[in-house]
């Protein structure tokens, strides 16, 4: 699964086989400067929201071709903004990133991953 959150910037991550692999994919050339300058807040604001929907599209279809995933989740602030989504996405609750950041720091649940 490759996680995509459009917020201030771009996070993102990939998570394999239950591996989660924090990336900065944010940072790559996009157009004439980087993903997160199209698809992150300052996107949305310098492009209106049209423009920004399409900027968003095109990076899912460039990521999602380049890690292969199973599935796209869009999270974040930025993703509440979108009607639609690309397709092989869904949208994500960033309640998730909370529950999933507590349970990191939970010595009983983080057991069974040395497991």
């Amino acid at each position: 699964m490759l996680f995509l959150g459009l917020g201030t910037g771009l996070g993102s991550a990939l998570i394999e086989d239950g591996t989660i692999e924090p990336l900065e994919l944010g940072h790559l050339p996009f157009r004439k400067k980087t993903f997160e300058d199209y698809v992150g807040e300052r996107g949305l604001k310098k492009l209106g929201k049209k423009k920004w929907t399409k900027a968003v599209f095109e990076t899912v279809e460039h990521l999602s071709s380049a890690m292969e995933p199973d599935e796209v989740v869009l999270g974040g602030g930025g993703a509440k903004e979108l009607e639609e989504l690309p397709d092989g996405c869904r949208r994500g609750e960033n309640e998730n990133a909370f529950l999933g950041g507590f349970r990191l720091w939970d010595p009983d649940w983080a057991s069974h991953l040395t497991e």
